[in-house]
């Protein structure tokens, strides 16, 4: 605690720390919700917690800075809940570790929730300090923007106050993000009878992890593995070659994360065993090369277990396996005019086959409307052919680039005032909230910033203890020059 709070500045530090001890994760808002309120009241704001769950604090223009432009401060208060196999961390109950490594505060066994929290104690220094000059600024700490955007979504019309918006939800400093992609959830599933197991099998549980995961719209073009497609690749091929069937299949757990982990129940003849223990030991092999320089610490093996009494029926198993093996996963184009920028994706997030039951999860993102249309469609076709049944929902649209923004060229000329160098301008392939409050205000004149984050939705999620501190002079010094109306 100590050495995070000995960091400069101390008042996001302190307000970061005080908020890792406070548990958040998505879906679960209520403890958070009452330290933003109780944060508030003690700082001395006006501060409330709307319908859709977000908390709203309004602070008053400085002396002779009423007529200026208000500014929203906007950030997400949930994180997404990680942790390492060893870890026992509940994230319901328990406390986040920060700690120092070097040039980076990372967390002790869990993602540290930097994402958005930097952003959200960003807010509260700007709330509780009697010294900064500025317009109105109003604060807006939305709920469960990593399980569907759900505050923005939910976000009432007229409830807010200003006319620029400076989301604090990026991941690079000296990058200032002018658009990023939409996206959607779609949800296959299928009902099957299951049918009885030969009781003259045997079982293994095979466990296949140690990929780095991360963030599905961020790292989605960097070739890292996703455990599930890398999976059915050893599935289908033991069911050919060893007569083995399909009991249970458990991969991934957040919709936006790369899933780093997938393990299956597998059965088959007794006299086959062996041959399934050595292709396993082969794949590793075949994934270790394959993944040279991206993935390290891949860990795949078996574990002999009692024979389950159900399984998959052979023709649903084999149409499940087809449509997993099929499932468009990765990146599907980039975008013409910035080419090195991600258009369209989908990530295969989560699979779940058990007790009659298949579900499987993926995030489809794009720039693009007709091109968001486009891999929907191609997913629902994959799945449909499977016999499976297709949901959507959650659908939010892009956010289009404003390169001629007032505020973004103000926030260029202080970041080139204070760094000496000139500040990037990007678009973002994941998804921001901003394309969803523009909706319901489109008069906002919006960009993106943030100090720099890395691996977010993972628990090697670190933020570069260097970028806080310029980025905390250059959102004082933006609010202070804010022209007036």
């Amino acid at each position: 605690m100590n050495e995070i709070l000995n960091l400069s500045p101390a008042c996001i530090w302190r307000n970061f720390y005080a908020l890792t001890q406070v548990p958040r994760p998505s879906g679960h808002l209520e403890k958070v919700q009452e330290f933003l309120l109780e944060f508030a009241k003690k700082a001395g704001v006006e501060a409330f917690k709307d319908p859709a769950g977000n908390i709203v604090m309004r602070k008053p223009a400085s002396a002779g800075k009423e007529n200026c432009k208000g500014v929203i401060l906007q950030a997400h208060m949930d994180m997404v809940p990680q942790k390492t196999p060893e870890s026992k961390h509940n994230f319901e109950t328990d406390p986040i570790e920060p700690w120092i490594d070097g040039e980076w505060v990372k967390a002790r066994g869990t993602t540290l929730g930097a994402d958005d929290g930097i952003g959200v104690a960003a807010i509260m220094a700007v709330m509780e300090d009697k010294t900064l000059v500025h317009g109105p600024i109003d604060a807006l700490i939305t709920a469960d923007e990593e399980t569907g955007m759900y505050g923005a979504n939910a976000l009432p019309e007229g409830e807010l106050q200003g006319d620029i918006l400076l989301n604090l939800d990026s991941e690079t400093w000296g990058k200032f993000v002018i658009g990023s992609a939409g996206g959607i959830d779609i949800v296959a599933s299928l009902d099957y009878k299951e049918v009885e197991t030969d009781p003259e099998d045997a079982a293994l549980r095979i466990t296949l992890k140690g990929f780095r995961g991360g963030h599905s719209g961020l790292e989605i073009h960097e070739g890292r593995a996703n455990a599930n497609k890398m999976m059915v690749r050893f599935v289908r091929e033991a069911i050919e070659d060893y007569e083995c069937r399909l009991a249970t299949w458990h991969g991934g757990n957040m919709r936006n994360a790369i899933p780093f982990k997938a393990e299956v129940v597998l059965t088959m003849p007794k006299e086959n065993v062996e041959g399934v223990k050595e292709l396993v030991a082969a794949w590793k092999e075949d994934l270790e090369d394959e993944f040279k320089g991206i993935e390290s610490g891949i860990e795949f093996y078996t574990e002999d277990v009692d024979t389950p009494r159900l399984q998959v029926p052979t023709e649903i198993q084999d149409n499940l396996i087809s449509a997993i093996y099929a499932c468009h996963n990765g990146v599907l184009r980039m975008i013409p005019s910035y080419p090195d920028v991600v258009e369209t994706s989908s990530n295969l997030a989560i699979i779940n086959i058990e007790g009659g039951r298949a579900d499987m999860q993926i995030l489809a993102r794009s720039s693009r409307e007709d091109m968001k249309d486009y891999i929907v469609k191609t997913l629902e076709s994959c799945f449909n052919m499977a016999g499976m049944k297709i949901e959507t929902s959650g659908s939010y649209s892009g956010w289009d680039p404003n390169p001629n923004s007032e505020i973004l060229h103000t926030l260029l000329g202080v970041y080139k005032e204070q760094n000496d160098v000139d500040g990037l301008v990007q678009v973002d392939h994941a998804g921001l909230e901003c394309s969803i409050i523009l909706g319901k205000y489109p008069h906002l004149d919006v960009v993106s910033l943030g100090p720099t984050l890395r691996s977010p939705h993972t628990t090697t999620e670190r933020c570069l203890i260097e970028t806080v501190a310029p980025f905390w002079e250059l959102l004082k010094r933006a609010l202070e020059i804010i022209p007036e109306k």
